[in-house]
């Protein structure tokens, strides 16, 4: 019981830190992880290498694919090429379907882009769409918002997601296989809400961009198919290497020795492999190819300045799980909770708990699965749909809910003329229905197939 207050008290600490101190979520980690060990009673020695561990192991598996990730984002962002995506879904859908449009366009370009920047980067083109159509601001934004959310907390390569699966040993592409139709089924039931609920209140847009503005971005901008290539291409290659490796009878360690074509297949399929390809291709994306891209000051030195506070973030969150397992809380939290049959929804709460009360996404997502990732044994999530399924699960419960101490809340609510009020009643339950949703779509999923 000491050890198990004791981890409540380390939660609760990483939330004071961050929610109500506003301290850096790498030093808030790295201080409960450390006195976490202390505490617990472990040798100085051994938390010393706990953190090395810790720290070293997390970065060395994800922290290229984040940063990939980051740089892919970057030249979707300069180059135009989001604005290409977001201009043929809106002529596929129809101005009638503007809310609906936008949602999907939020999904899509979160992918591999963060959700604060994605909709600062839309947030002008909303505005001018919606009132060319006559729409209220409200609906289209919130349903823009959470498109954006569903992918940030529920579909890899964003960073949140990828670090839970790699705490949480899932296989990626079982995670992509499962979070993509559970983000999209729970956006589905967001956006009936957003219509019913949310887009009957008038915001006008009264758009800082106009049309024309947008018309000559997207003049120079790729098309949408070619803009779509780094981010779908990446997504194609780690599902395959998962198939081939739930369906064709291999196995994904030691892939070396295999016959040449599921060689290349695994190969390709390794998620940092995968991604470099996407940071290839976006070399297409510019009209033309300058030095001042690559530069420090350019594109992919603010990418790599950008990614720095995440991948301190992960890397603090990957310490905490170290010192988490080598404490052996593992064995007590698991005979304590195993008897409780919460199953799904026990990662589902503690990362909402997490998110709500400190505001940050990726920081409720990273710090449930370093507790989860040593209780899954004894919790009986050890195979690769139960894990891919805890990883979905945090991600959902890591979208419940935005309010006033995140970040995006004041993003979205600033960029569309929202009061605190009005983001209360739009954004913070569009959030919970969002989560919600997800989390009651992946407990159906563990009952018929767990």
């Amino acid at each position: 019981m000491l050890t198990v207050l004791l981890l409540l008290l380390s939660v609760a600490a990483i939330i004071l830190l961050t929610a109500r101190l506003d301290v850096h979520p790498f030093v808030a980690l790295m201080l409960v992880a450390i006195g976490y060990g202390i505490l617990a009673g472990m040798p100085l020695d051994a938390v010393v290498a706990s953190v090395n561990a810790g720290f070293g192991n997390t970065l060395g598996g994800i922290g290229l694919i984040i940063i990939l990730g980051v740089i892919i984002g970057i030249f979707l962002e300069n180059t135009g090429a989001a604005y290409a995506l977001a201009d043929r879904v809106l002529r596929l859908a129809g101005k009638k379907r503007i809310t609906l449009s936008m949602g999907l366009i939020g999904w899509v370009v979160s992918i591999p882009v963060f959700a604060d920047s994605g909709f600062m980067l839309l947030a002008p083109l909303n505005r001018s769409l919606s009132k060319k159509a006559g729409l209220s601001l409200a609906g289209t934004a919130i349903a823009l918002a959470m498109g954006l959310m569903a992918a940030h907390t529920m579909v890899p390569p964003t960073p949140g997601p990828i670090a839970a699966a790699y705490y949480l040993e899932a296989d990626l592409g079982m995670v992509l296989l499962l979070g993509i139709p559970v983000s999209l089924i729970s956006l589905g039931v967001c956006l009936l809400f957003i219509h019913r609920f949310v887009a009957t209140t008038y915001i006008d847009p009264d758009p800082d961009l106009s049309r024309a503005d947008i018309d000559d971005r997207l003049k120079d901008a790729p098309g949408a198919l070619l803009s779509s290539v780094p981010i779908f291409v990446p997504i194609i290659l780690i599902v395959t290497r998962s198939m081939l490796a739930a369906f064709g009878g291999y196995e994904v360690d030691g892939y070396g020795a295999l016959p040449l074509a599921p060689r290349i297949v695994f190969f390709l399929g390794e998620p940092f492999i995968a991604l470099t390809i996407g940071c290839l291709l976006c070399l297409l994306l510019p009209r033309r190819l300058g030095k001042e891209m690559f530069s420090t000051d350019g594109w992919i030195g603010k990418a790599l300045t950008g990614a720095a506070s995440i991948l301190l973030i992960t890397g603090a969150g990957g310490v905490f799980g170290q010192i988490l397992r080598d404490s052996g809380i593992a064995v007590v939290l698991g005979d304590a909770l195993a008897g409780l049959r919460l199953n799904i929804w026990l990662p589902f709460i503690l990362a909402a708990a997490i998110k709500s009360a400190q505001g940050s996404s990726t920081v409720a997502l990273i710090t449930t699965a370093s507790i989860m990732a040593p209780m899954l044994p004894d919790l009986g999530f050890t195979e690769g749909l139960s894990r891919a399924l805890v990883v979905v699960a945090i991600g959902a419960g890591s979208a419940v809910v935005s309010h006033a101490n995140d970040s995006f809340f004041w993003v979205v609510t600033r960029l569309s003329g929202m009061d605190v009020k009005m983001g209360y009643r739009f954004m913070t339950l569009s959030s919970l229905v969002l989560g919600l949703t997800a989390a009651v779509t992946l407990f159906l999923v563990y009952l018929i197939a767990v």
